[in-house]
């Protein structure tokens, strides 16, 4: 996947301009909860995940590039196709909540900035109407608070968005369309040496709103890029 499909079936393509590829060693994997959760199941599985941004307002352009793309790349046995899909989605960003104010790195530095971890949290509300008022509560009070004397720099908020039809038939339909976020905590510090003190009790906070329920709390590190390192820590 690093080698080849990161760069021909992503990073190449017109309107992706930042992307990084995020690895959950073991004992990252056993730190994940819920442990019921309708994002994972187990909650332990999938080991990696690749993050991109596309540029605003070109997401329809880029969408018929990558299933293009994609199935010429699948006719020529340059897709990998052993792995499971947990969690894949294109998301609409929503907002972005500031540790120390936007004067940077800000959110589209993200991808490209030498951050040592990321936290990925998946909260589903009951409705739409439900979501937006979930959104307004993270961005203006949740976050901010938990942000403050946090390692984490900034939080990005998304919603996801269908994949088209003829996407490849291996990837499913992207699932909580109008009433799911999802969160990307970015961290200067490994998520291990933190986790404690700042990424327990997420689901709380959440329910005590009565906004919402997290489904996903998970840790991850980056990749080293062209190594196998933490291959043999995975399981």
């Amino acid at each position: 996947y690093e080698d080849d499909h990161y760069y021909a079936g992503a990073m190449a393509m017109p309107w992706m301009y930042a992307g990084r590829r995020w690895v959950a060693t073991r004992d990252l994997q056993l730190l994940r909860y819920p442990e019921k959760s309708a994002v994972a199941q187990p909650v332990t599985a999938g080991c990696y995940i690749s993050t991109y941004w596309v540029t605003e307002g070109r997401y329809d352009d880029h969408m018929k590039w990558t299933v293009g793309i994609n199935k010429r790349l699948n006719r020529d046995g340059r897709v990998y196709q052993d792995r499971t899909h947990v969690f894949t989605a294109f998301q609409d960003h929503e907002t972005t909540v500031y540790r120390d104010g936007a004067a940077g790195p800000r959110d589209f530095h993200a991808l490209d900035h030498p951050y040592a971890g990321l936290v990925v949290e998946v909260i589903d509300a009951e409705s739409p109407e439900q979501r937006a008022e979930l959104l307004e509560w993270l961005r203006s009070r949740h976050l901010p608070k938990r942000l403050g004397g946090s390692p984490a720099a900034l939080v990005t908020v998304f919603r996801p968005t269908p994949l088209p039809g003829d996407r490849m038939t291996y990837v499913k339909q992207v699932e909580g369309v109008d009433t799911r976020l999802t969160l990307l905590w970015f961290l200067q510090a490994d998520p291990r040496t933190c986790w404690e003190d700042h990424f327990t009790g997420l689901d709380a906070a959440v329910a005590e709103s009565g906004l919402g329920r997290v489904e996903l709390v998970a840790p991850f590190i980056p990749t080293v890029p062209g190594t196998d390192t933490y291959v043999d820590r995975l399981r």
